[in-house]
């Protein structure tokens, strides 16, 4: 028979402080009725009575008396135990992002956390750094740049400019310089883009269509990007939302499918899978879908 041994210290150690049967249950906030069976439990389990029942009052027998410390020593522990729990479960799970989610969405992650007693610390961190944060326990987990094919989100990209173009999509063919002595228009890659599943393939696609080399080049900042192609007929590489969030207009590209793909990395297999199930949405709107739904 299993016996709850710090239920019926518990109730032990109440009713031993009150010399009732009832007012002892009242303390250790649970019926009398339980109370007694508790204690009756935690009797047979030691193998002699705690309280003497022959008088009206609850008085321990001496083999109560000896047992009472020992008891209170177990209930305190039991005690330090549930607030030390209830401590850890409020630390936060430190996680590394990509500096490109906006505040609005991380903080609306942070929210449907909590509301899963979830506590999420977010650290702003570019692709090439965020795995490595996890590696030196920095942080407990990561969303991490991955091939598409293998992310657990999937986000498309297109082209941004600062004037809405005619055509739905952008062909990188047409970016061809020509003979009109007007600057060759540029293909901005941002930072968080600057991975080889993306860039290379921009870069492949560049020379395959005869564009020059500067033409299609990695931003040192999303700010600095986002600025030249304001200013400029320059193209942004960019999600739908992302270009959205910018003010700019957002096309497809012609020649090629490209997508971000993201995945967790996380020192522990539950907050990766916690992560990946229970926030699923809340992430995939901070990488920049605005439907969780886009993020395929």
């Amino acid at each position: 028979m299993v016996v709850d041994l710090i239920g019926g210290c518990r109730a032990f150690v109440s009713v031993s402080e009150t010399g009732s049967f009832t007012a002892g249950a009242a303390l250790a906030r649970i019926p009398q009725p339980v109370a007694s069976r508790r204690i009756a439990a935690l009797e047979r389990h030691l193998g002699e009575r705690l309280f003497d029942r022959s008088t009206r009052r609850a008085l321990l027998t001496p083999f109560g008396r000896d047992m009472l410390p020992t008891a209170k020593r177990l209930v305190r522990l039991a005690d330090a135990m549930e607030h030390d729990a209830k401590r850890a479960k409020l630390r936060p799970l430190r996680l590394a992002v990509p500096d490109i989610c906006p505040t609005r969405r991380l903080a609306e992650l942070d929210a449907e956390a909590r509301a899963l007693d979830l506590f999420l610390e977010f650290r702003l961190a570019p692709p090439g750094e965020r795995a490595e944060l996890v590696r030196t326990h920095e942080v407990r987990a990561a969303l991490v740049a991955v091939p598409a094919d293998e992310g657990t989100w999937t986000l498309p990209l297109g082209l941004a400019s600062a004037v809405e173009p005619e055509a739905t999509v952008i062909h990188l063919e047409s970016l061809r310089p020509g003979r009109s002595g007007r600057p060759a228009r540029r293909v901005w890659i941002q930072p968080e883009d600057d991975v080889p599943p993306i860039r290379d393939r921009m870069f492949r696609i560049r020379d395959s269509v005869g564009l020059r080399p500067a033409q299609v080049a990695v931003a040192d900042s999303l700010s600095s990007a986002a600025g030249g192609v304001l200013c400029s007929a320059d193209l942004l590489l960019c999600s739908a939302e992302q270009a959205r969030e910018l003010g700019l207009a957002w096309r497809p590209i012609g020649e090629i499918r490209l997508a971000r793909g993201f995945d967790v990395v996380a020192g522990l297999g539950d907050d990766a899978h916690r992560l990946r199930t229970q926030l699923w949405a809340g992430i995939a709107r901070c990488l920049g879908a605005s439907d969780p739904g886009e993020a395929r």
